[in-house]
């Protein structure tokens, strides 16, 4: 593996700004991969771990100018939308970090010998230890909150799991800052700062998830990119978990009802859900079931005056760009699909937003209309208009796994009446969050989030965002007729840690 230079690119322009590496080679990443591994035992301490992930939330807050700073020249997102995606960061950590104290994500269960029970059970005590080495893989849409610091890494880490991360190309020298920031809060803790490694480049990401000492590895990005790494985890001598979020449609369905009650208000959110961070979010809505006629038409021209009044904005860089303009023209030259806003280039740099439309029942059998079912990253949608219920439902028997799918109904079909229940219980083999009357842009970091859903959404039936992401990184293990002694303080009848269990059937707080 040739090394090569790691430029900053303004994509604003194009131009490389600087070198902030080189790709790291095979003997780099064993290196790095190693000195996590030798790192593991310093993170056995829950106390320590929490600690570690507050001081990592503090020191990227203080460093906070800095980073928004180097993140806006390597992706053009503003300083707004990353001030406010660097606090979630910061509040992903802590969350993790309270979770770590509380306990309960280690599943402690104990059950004494019981000789009445069919068959006879044992003294049997069960909780939940880390993996290992983690290999994370960052995504270019989320600098902070889907990168060197983000939701991966912290999640792995408070399940006691040291983390390699390969840097997105995107933006490598805010990457090579966060992870310095991490390096120092370890070090502040007594952690070796090898528990945080930085790899550059593609073939180093290849090798990443073949390293032998690489026990579960988390990805954002690409439907390609994601299932060769997959592949690639799946088809090592020992396989390892691998928890990908690779491609998602989001799509929506608007009754007719909801069209006729507030079609103009549907078309104005519609509108700022899919160009919001320039349609650049894995849960912007791609394709929108919305009713044939009047109701129809009056969220239809919402849509269309709102979306005219979006500016041009600019795409993570020219690669992506490039695709979202041969995408749009693509899908644009089917026959009987019209834009009603064109979508496509703006500037020499820039990309402006819009919407296509189609009659649903193009989209009801295998064919050219295939496409328009498929992700097209970028701020554009697909408005398919049905006529009746039955395009309806042949259109969403047709769509692939979803992290989200939405419907947005009248008052009246809210509050029970109507098709709502049935057209949710429709929707729910597609995704793995169910929105009513709301719109699939903004992931809230909270305990009962789901953020994954059916391949290709995802590669697993796990989150990547809310406490339960942190169960990824995690097995159980079992102990049958372990003396006391030899117990983990985790499984001791004394509780000597205080922590949630459950004890002989009875649940302890």
């Amino acid at each position: 593996m040739a090394a090569a230079p790691v430029w900053s690119v303004d994509p604003r322009t194009g131009k490389q700004r600087e070198q902030v590496a080189v790709e790291a080679t095979a003997q780099e990443v064993d290196t790095a991969v190693r000195a996590a591994h030798a790192a593991r035992g310093s993170l056995a301490d829950r106390a320590v771990r929490s600690a570690f992930l507050r001081t990592a939330a503090e020191q990227l807050e203080a460093a906070k100018d800095w980073l928004v700073e180097t993140a806006d020249a390597e992706t053009a997102l503003g300083p707004v939308r990353l001030t406010g995606e660097l606090a979630r960061t910061c509040y992903q950590l802590r969350s993790f970090a309270d979770i770590v104290d509380e306990g309960a994500f280690l599943d402690v269960i104990i059950n004494h010998p019981d000789d009445t029970a069919t068959p006879p059970i044992p003294d049997l005590r069960r909780h939940k230890v880390p993996l290992g080495v983690v290999a994370v893989y960052s995504a270019s849409n989320f600098p902070f909150a889907f990168s060197v610091a983000g939701g991966d890494t912290a999640s792995a880490l408070g399940a006691g799991c040291p983390v390699v991360v390969k840097a997105h190309p995107d933006h490598p020298a805010l990457s090579e800052l966060v992870a310095k920031v991490l390096r120092r809060a370890a070090a502040a803790h007594g952690i070796p700062e090898g528990v945080i490694g930085l790899v550059h480049g593609f073939e180093a990401g290849v090798e990443l998830v073949k390293h032998p000492l690489v026990s579960a590895a988390g990805f954002t990005g690409s439907v390609r990119g994601g299932r060769a790494l997959f592949d690639a985890a799946a088809a090592r001598p020992v396989p390892i978990p691998f928890h990908g979020e690779l491609g998602s449609l989001n799509p929506v369905v608007v009754t007719e009802a909801a069209a006729a009650e507030r079609g103009e208000a549907i078309g104005t959110g519609l509108a700022g859900s899919m160009t919001l961070g320039v349609g650049q979010f894995c849960v912007k809505p791609g394709l929108v079931l919305a009713p044939a006629g009047a109701s129809g038409d009056r969220l239809l021209k919402s849509l269309t005056d709102a979306v005219s009044d979006t500016e041009a904005g600019v795409l993570l860089d020219h690669r992506m760009r490039d695709n979202f303009i041969a995408g749009v023209a693509e899908r644009a030259e089917l026959p009987d699909v019209d834009s009603p806003v064109t979508p496509g280039a703006g500037s020499e740099h820039t990309v402006s937003a819009g919407f296509l439309t189609v009659s649903a029942d193009k989209l009801t059998s295998e064919g050219a209309y295939d496409l328009l079912l498929e992700e097209c990253f970028g701020p554009v949608t697909v408005v398919a208009r049905y006529e009746d219920e039955a395009e309806v439902q042949g259109v969403l028997s047709r769509l692939p796994g979803n992290l989200t799918a939405t419907v947005h109904l009248s008052t009246e079909e809210a509050a029970g009446e109507g098709r709502g229940a049935e057209i949710l219980a429709e929707l729910t083999p597609l995704a793995g969050r169910v929105l009513v009357n709301g719109w699939p842009t903004g992931v809230a970091v909270a305990p009962a989030q789901q953020h994954g859903g059916p391949y290709p959404a995802t590669t697993s039936t796990s989150t990547s965002v809310g406490g339960t992401a942190i169960e990824r990184w995690m097995r159980p293990v079992a102990y049958q007729n372990a003396p006391e002694a030899l117990l983990p303080p985790e499984l001791r009848d004394d509780n000597p840690l205080g922590l949630p269990r459950r004890f002989n059937g009875r649940l302890e707080r």
